[in-house]
């Protein structure tokens, strides 16, 4: 065998014991008379020691002659050590060697196999087996794994059966892009990659599996960005005979159960909050609820002056920073600046100083006097010491802007704190929205949402009024989860087909095989699916994925380490009947 023990596990119980161990060597020490090589696994790391009053001067060599990552295996006496290393577990031994073996010389690394390393982010790409070996990077691979145990264990002892769906499938309008795959043996005609196993979850019900659920892998060819990857996995789940209350229970609980069993936090309350008053109150429909600066609109107290460009808003609106009066105005201008980013796309920013003495100083005072802008403040909730910022223009992208300052703000004041949690359900969102370029309806969620109960009348005379029987599960300003309850007849989905702009023949095309299945008694069912990626690193105490993700993609969706995507040969071509029109 090559090992007896683990890097990791020897302690003061095994003094006197003979051992073998193999890793990589993490660090070499030569004092002349002495060396210690670092040895270092997955488990840990244990000081192997050779003495030249006790170790083969031969032995003694071969150690001076190691590089740093050579792979070996060691075979001594496990002795205690002079001096402990109190911030490792294996820090009061050591072990002197009496036989080592090289199994594999390494190059020099291209970067410092160190939990501070001096490796970029492209070159930690480029060689991620490498980043692997570092504490941090490994330490959320089996994050990740006790995470995705969790939730294999939570939902199978709730009566969930894990149930694999196929990765060809066919290319269906769902939002984003289809990642395709030709077909050798059907010439000309191509698979998709699932951008979610949907349908066939739908088809699960219907088959009567009643509770099912997939750790899957799902594609979307979409810009990327840091929480985003063109392979992403989804804890995809889905139940029949149940409404949204059924649901919102159930994946409550698996919430619940995996911030207890994973951080040792526990949460009773899951707030619930409509789409739009999350909206009127946040800006978007994932807020962060760990703290406050939620919005006042103005509108009623700030448009009855002379001042043109809030009286020409459609939303006047603002945030009360706390404490914020303590800001210099050179750190309010980088505000102003911060705001006018083509990112964020703002005009302007108008501020208020609430003053402790309870007087009020704006940027706009020539036009607002004292009364005026303690109203700002009451419809704000800002007290005195802290700073009103007001945002006014387009309803829609003054509330997205806003919601990027609060954001932007909290993270500046150390309020987004990654040990705490704070879970919500939103609700109630709109089925429809108005593509204004096409002036064509898509499904907010997907085709088969169905609508709020009474609601699917609606659909004819006021669309964008119509309710969704969808909710999204949002964790420290993250969605993390999404839902709704299906679609389970034929007449309803043809109606919601219609809306959409499927012309008959077209959803009997793309969908016909769903809409068949409807008509052999489909359950009424719903379900949800998580992020597991975004998931794990919110509970990893971060919002970047990427390190969470053994081998993830860059922002140009490349694979750097094996340099993907890639040519096809001229040959691989012809057998897949491809030509090239570059």
């Amino acid at each position: 065998m090559y090992r007896s023990h683990t890097c990791g596990e020897l302690n003061t119980s095994n003094i006197g014991t003979v051992v073998t161990l193999s890793g990589w060597i993490q660090k070499i020490r030569d004092k002349g008379f002495v060396a210690w090589i670092d040895l270092r696994d997955r488990y840990g790391i244990t000081q192997l020691v050779f003495d030249e009053d006790r170790t083969p001067k031969e032995l003694l060599n071969q150690v001076r002659s190691l590089s740093r990552e050579t792979v070996i295996q060691a075979k001594g006496k496990v002795i205690e050590r002079a001096s402990k290393n109190t911030a490792i577990a294996t820090g009061e031994i050591e072990v002197l060697i009496t036989e080592l073996h090289v199994l594999n010389e390494s190059l020099l690394p291209p970067f410092t196999i160190e939990d501070e390393t001096d490796g970029g982010e492209d070159i930690r790409m480029k060689y991620r087996y490498l980043d692997i070996r570092r504490n941090p990077v490994k330490e959320n691979l089996i994050f990740r794994h006790k995470v995705s145990m969790e939730v294999r264990r939570y939902l199978s002892d709730q009566g969930f059966i894990d149930v694999e769906t196929p990765y060809l499938i066919k290319s269906t309008p769902e939002g984003a892009r289809d990642f395709v795959v030709p077909s050798r043996m059907n010439e000309g005609q191509f698979y998709a990659l699932p951008q979610s196993p949907q349908t066939f979850k739908q088809l699960l019900m219907v088959g009567g599996m009643d509770k099912y659920f997939q750790i899957v892998k799902c594609f979307r060819d979409e810009d990327l960005r840091a929480d985003r990857q063109p392979e992403f996995t989804q804890i995809d789940c889905e139940m029949a005979f149940v409404e949204q209350e059924d649901i919102l229970n159930t994946f409550e609980g698996l919430t619940k159960h995996l911030l207890k069993e994973i951080k040792g936090v526990e949460i009773e309350n899951f707030p619930r909050m409509t789409f739009d008053e999350a909206m009127k109150r946040y800006g978007n429909d994932k807020p962060d609820i760990r703290f406050g600066m939620e919005f006042g609109e103005l509108n009623n107290v700030a448009q009855h002056r002379d001042f043109n460009v809030f009286n020409s808003a459609e939303l006047v609106v603002g945030i009360a920073i706390p404490g914020g009066n303590s800001h210099t105005r050179k750190e309010i201008d980088k505000l102003v600046d911060w705001v006018k980013r083509p990112q964020v796309g703002a005009l302007g920013m108008v501020y208020c100083r609430c003053n402790e003495d309870g007087s009020y100083k704006s940027s706009v005072d020539k036009f607002y006097n004292q009364e005026d802008l303690a109203k700002w403040a009451e419809a704000t909730g800002a007290k005195p010491g802290d700073l009103i910022c007001v945002l006014s223009g387009d309803k829609t992208k003054v509330r997205a802007q806003l919601s990027a300052l609060r954001m932007e703000i909290a993270e500046r004041l150390g309020l987004r704190k990654a040990d705490e949690f704070a879970p919500l359900w939103v609700i109630d969102f709109p089925l429809l929205e108005l593509d204004e370029e096409t002036g064509n309806y898509h499904a907010m969620h997907h085709p088969f949402t169905s609508p709020k109960p009474g609601q699917l009348e609606l659909l004819d005379s006021n669309p964008e009024e119509v309710k969704a029987n969808a909710y999204d599960l949002v964790l420290n300003g993250n969605e993390i989860g999404g839902g709704s309850i299906r679609i389970h007849d034929k007449e309803t989905q043809a109606i919601m087909f219609k809306h959409l702009g499927f012309t008959p023949d077209e959803a009997k095309e793309q969908f016909g095989f769903l809409m068949d299945a409807f008509q052999y008694g489909a359950p009424p069912h719903g379900g949800i699916a998580f992020g597991l990626d975004r998931l794990v690193s919110i509970l990893g105490g971060q919002e970047t994925i990427r390190d969470f993700i053994a081998f993830p993609k860059n922002n140009s969706g490349r694979d750097v380490m094996i340099d993907a995507p890639a040519n096809l040969d001229d040959e691989q071509l012809k057998e897949l009947n491809l030509k090239l029109d570059l």
